[in-house]
Formats: C-alpha cells, sequence, structure tokens
C-alpha cells in the first residue's frame, strides 16, 4: 500500500468520520466514475485490503453477505439461474 495514501480500514463509513456522509451507493457512483488505471488500482487495493481479516472477520462479512442475498432473493429483486445456465452462457462468453 502506498505510504502516502490513507489506510481506507481505518476510514469509518459510519459515525463522525470522512465517509461517514458518504454513503455506499455515491461511494460506488464516485469509483466508477475514476479513470479506468485509478479504478484498477483502487479495486486492487480494495481486494488486498480483504486478506487482512481475520478469520472471524472475514467469516462475518460472508454470513452478512449470504443473508443480504438470501433476503434479496425472497423479496425477489433478484432471480435464480441454474447452474446449467450460467455455465452455458459462461461457455458462450468465452467464444
Amino acid at each position: 500500500m502506498d505510504a502516502n495514501r490513507p489506510d481506507l480500514r481505518k476510514l469509518p463509513l459510519s459515525g463522525t468520520g470522512r465517509l461517514a456522509a458518504m454513503n455506499l451507493k455515491s461511494l460506488e457512483r464516485e469509483a466508477l466514475n475514476l479513470p479506468p488505471e485509478d479504478r484498477a488500482k483502487l479495486a486492487q487495493e480494495l481486494l488486498e485490503s480483504l486478506d487482512s481479516l481475520s478469520t472471524a472477520e472475514s467469516e462475518r462479512l460472508w454470513l452478512e453477505q449470504a443473508d443480504r442475498r438470501a433476503r434479496e432473493i425472497d423479496a425477489g429483486v433478484v432471480s435464480l439461474a441454474s447452474g446449467e445456465d450460467v455455465s452455458r452462457k459462461a461457455r458462450a462468453l468465452l467464444k
């Protein structure tokens, strides 16, 4: 990680910190407006930040993700696709 850049893991996403006023959607919108090279660098740093999570924190985050996805499925916000459909589409994309 670049010593001149703040450690994003230490900036709160809620509370009174810099990122508190910026919700996840607006943060995502801002990130998507970055030039491709900057988006790639940001994505790499975000992914690397996940490597430093404890096992308990990683498990907690995966459970939260699974719970969120289950709620989206139950609410009809997303639809399910069969493994066969996903495989067929993936093979078609790779041709």
